[in-house]
């Protein structure tokens, strides 16, 4: 099934089942800033097959990114052996760990935002993200992917010489809208091969990745059970799994995104994240 976050056109913020070209309501995201209806949810044992809710007409409704505050986005770096390749880089003996905060996730249609005199490297990277369903503590890799709810679209946007000058990524990973997710989240049972999808990246219709999750040095279940011996993960948190060949930085000549490019990030069995770019002087 997809479940997405939609605003409703009363205003309100839910967690709908996505069927055709309806939207089922299955919960109601509380007030304040740090509510999101998806963890919410899972923490309550809502019944994601419910049709006691009359459905909306989806064109009604906008959909925002499926989390919203989840307990943390964890994102992995240098996952992909054609990435690794194209960076003249050594493949890493363990995932490469960093975090992307709260502040940079955005939805579909939401645009990318950042001043210009702030960054002049910044870089689009297509993402498989993976949304945890069930709290995850020193699991296995046989036992990881029963730890899934679903997976969705990441675009995990990078200010490049921000990430470079620092040393460290998580200032130019973390920008205000730097992490699109979306369109919403196709759940596991519909994806049994996590490593087995085609992943693309389009900047104004034009395709710059095209790879495979195939790629990935350390797959879905590897890094889950990696995570899980350091850290718990709880339902709700995210997991960017690493960019393929493609990114910007590393072409020649350059290619680094500005004001009014239309970023495209499609991931097989999912679908299409589109997100503009709007670049303040």
């Amino acid at each position: 099934m997809r479940l997405a976050r939609i605003a409703t056109p009363e205003g309100r913020v839910v967690l709908a089942r996505i069927e055709d070209d309806k939207a089922v309501p299955l919960a109601t995201e509380a007030e304040g800033p740090t509510a999101d209806v998806l963890r919410e949810a899972l923490a309550g044992g809502v019944d994601l097959t419910s049709t006691a809710a009359a459905p909306l007409v989806l064109d009604d409704c906008t959909l925002l990114s499926p989390v919203r505050n989840p307990s943390k986005v964890l994102a992995i770096g240098l996952n992909y052996a054609d990435h690794a390749r194209e960076s003249g880089l050594e493949p890493p003996k363990a995932p490469v760990t960093f975090v992307k905060t709260n502040n940079s996730i955005a939805g579909p249609g939401e645009p990318i935002r950042w001043r210009g005199t702030d960054s002049a490297e910044v870089d689009y990277e297509a993402e498989l993200a993976v949304v945890i369903g069930t709290r995850a503590t020193n699991v296995s890799v046989d036992d990881a992917l029963g730890h899934v709810l679903g997976y969705t679209c990441c675009n995990d946007v990078s200010a490049r010489d921000a990430q470079f000058a620092d040393g460290q990524w998580i200032r130019g990973k973390s920008f205000d809208t730097f992490c699109p997710l979306g369109p919403w989240i196709v759940t596991a049972d519909e994806i049994p091969d996590p490593q087995a999808l085609d992943i693309r990246c389009r900047v104004n219709g034009e395709t710059l990745q095209d790879s495979t999750t195939a790629e990935m040095i350390f797959g879905v279940a590897e890094i889950i059970s990696y995570l899980s011996q350091y850290l718990t993960l709880e339902p709700g948190d995210v997991i960017a799994t690493g960019t393929p060949v493609g990114v910007g930085f590393a072409r020649d000549p350059q290619v680094f995104l500005g004001d009014g490019d239309v970023v495209e990030i499609e991931v097989e069995g999912i679908g299409v994240l589109t997100n503009p770019v709007e670049v303040a002087s």
